[in-house]
């Protein structure tokens, strides 16, 4: 859960500010440089950023899951509390 956060943090950043380089996440964040790294690998192969010599950029699907974020949350928690209402396998 926590390297979720960091992802949405640092791309929320890159919507904002972008471009914008690993050193500026890792102060405005306050994480350590390689998680904010990692993050920005894991946006760029999922298609959220683009990476630019001036720093790191967002992508129109960055902007259309941010815009959407509020309706796929909801469907996610109703995901969620579907599979917790599901009894768990007993060990026989």
């Amino acid at each position: 859960m926590e390297q979720l956060e960091c992802h949405l943090s640092v791309m929320r950043l890159v919507l904002r500010n972008g471009p914008i380089g690993i050193m500026r996440l890792t102060e405005e964040l306050g994480q350590p440089h390689y998680r904010i790294r990692y993050s920005l690998r894991v946006l760029e192969q999922l298609q959220y950023v683009r990476t630019t010599p001036a720093g790191a950029i967002a992508t129109s699907k960055a902007y259309d899951m941010f815009e959407n974020f509020d309706v796929n949350l909801g469907d996610l928690i109703g995901r969620l509390a579907t599979l917790r209402q599901d009894k768990p396998i007993s060990k026989s």
